[in-house]
C-alpha cells in the first residue's frame, strides 16, 4: 500500500549513522562471495558477546529474531511438546511454534496486558509447558514484564522460558540481568529496531551454552551470508549512535502520547517504540480508513484477543507523528461521536 506516512512495522524511523554505510558499502566490496561465510559466525558471535558481556558459546545468531525463534521451537518443541504464549502477544510466536509441530497453550493477560504472576505459575504447573514464550516489551500493547514475574515464570518450570525483547533498549530493564543465575532462560534480540537495520534481518539469542548449541545443531548449514555477518560486527562499533536514536524515539513517544491524551481516544503505556490506542466513539477499521484516505497508515490490531478496536502506532519522525496526529484528529472529528 503505498502512503506518504507509514507507522504500522515498528521500525525505526531513522536510518544508521551515515559512516555505518559507508562502511558497508567497503565491506561488500571486499568479500570473497565465491567462498561460503563462516559457518560458526564466530566473528559476529563473538562480537555480540563482548557487547553483552557473555562468552561466545552463550550466543547463537541467525536470519532475524523470527529465524532464532524458528530455532528455538525446533530444538525444544515438535511433536508431543506444548508451548505457552499470554494472549494478546507477538502473533508470530504461537504461528511459528505450530510450523514446528508444536502444540500451542495460551494464558491470558491482566486487563492492563500484564503477565500476572500467580496465574502463570499455577498455569504451568497444571500444563507442564517445555516451552514459555514471553515478550517483553509486548507486542502490540507495549508494556515491558517485571523481572520478577520472569523470574517466578522461570522459577517455575523445568521447560525453556523464552523473552523475545526485540524493543529491550525501550525499555527500563531486561531479562539479561537474570541470565547468569537463570540456566533455563533464553533472551531473544534483533538489529531490527534499536539498530534501524531492518533491511539486514539479523538477531541473535544470549542463553546457556547449551541452549545456543541446540539451536545451532538445528541451523542450516551456512545460513548466515558472510555480508550480514560483517554488517553485524560494524553495527556493533556504532552503540554510541544506536543510545542516541533511543533516547530521540523514547523522548519522541513521550510527546506522541501527549499528542493521544487529547484525543477521544484511550491509550497505554508504552516501554516500546510504539503505541496501542483505542477511539472510543469509533471502530477501528473506520478509523484505519480514515487514516488510510490521508496517507497515514497504522496497525489494526483489532482482531488480536482482547484488543477490540485498537490500533498501533509506531513513533515516527517529528513529521510523522506531527501527520498522523493531525490525521487522527480529522477522522475522530468527522466520525461519529
Amino acid at each position: 500500500m503505498e502512503v506518504e506516512v507509514r507507522l504500522n512495522t515498528n521500525e525505526s524511523p531513522e536510518p544508521p549513522p551515515p559512516e555505518l554505510a559507508v562502511e558497508l558499502a567497503s565491506t561488500a566490496s571486499g568479500l570473497s562471495l565465491n567462498r561460503y561465510p563462516d559457518r560458526r559466525a564466530a566473528t559476529l558471535t563473538a562480537a555480540v558477546a563482548a557487547h553483552h558481556g557473555v562468552a561466545p558459546e552463550q550466543v547463537f545468531c541467525a536470519n532475524g529474531s523470527n529465524e532464532v525463534l524458528q530455532c528455538l521451537l525446533l530444538a525444544y518443541g515438535g511433536a508431543g511438546r506444548r508451548a505457552l504464549v499470554f494472549e494478546p502477544t507477538y502473533a508470530l510466536h504461537a504461528h511459528i511454534a505450530r510450523l514446528t509441530g508444536t502444540e500451542v497453550l495460551a494464558g491470558a493477560r491482566t486487563a492492563a496486558f500484564e503477565v500476572e504472576r500467580a496465574a502463570a505459575v499455577e498455569l504451568i504447573a497444571a500444563a507442564g509447558p517445555e516451552v514459555v514464550l514471553l515478550c517483553s516489551p509486548n507486542n502490540p500493547t507495549g508494556n515491558a514484564e517485571s523481572l520478577d514475574t520472569i523470574a517466578s515464570i522461570a522459577a517455575a518450570t523445568d521447560g525453556l522460558v523464552v523473552v523475545d525483547e526485540a524493543y529491550a533498549q525501550f525499555a527500563p530493564s531486561s531479562a539479561l540481568e537474570l541470565l547468569a543465575e537463570t540456566p533455563n532462560l533464553a533472551v531473544v534480540r534483533t538489529f531490527s529496531k534499536t539498530w534501524a537495520l531492518a533491511g539486514l534481518r539479523l538477531g541473535y539469542l544470549l542463553a546457556d551454552p547449551e541452549v545456543a548449541a541446540a539451536c545451532a545443531k538445528v541451523a542450516l548449514p551456512y545460513h548466515l551470508d558472510a555480508f550480514k555477518q560483517e554488517a553485524g560486527v560494524l553495527a556493533l562499533r556504532h552503540e554510541a549512535e544506536m543510545d542516541a536514536r533511543v533516547r530521540r524515539l523514547v523522548e519522541a513517544r513521550h510527546r506522541l502520547v501527549e499528542g493521544l491524551s487529547r484525543l477521544r481516544v484511550d491509550l497505554w503505556p508504552s516501554a516500546a517504540n510504539f503505541v496501542l490506542f483505542r477511539p472510543r466513539h469509533m471502530r477501528a477499521a473506520e478509523v484505519w480508513g480514515g487514516l488510510v484516505e490521508r496517507s497515514v497508515l497504522v496497525r489494526d490490531v483489532s482482531s488480536f484477543p482482547g484488543l477490540e478496536d485498537c490500533l498501533r502506532v509506531t513513533v515516527g519522525t517529528a513529521e510523522e507523528n506531527r501527520r498522523f496526529l493531525a490525521a487522527l484528529g480529522e477522522v475522530l472529528e468527522d466520525g461519529p461521536r
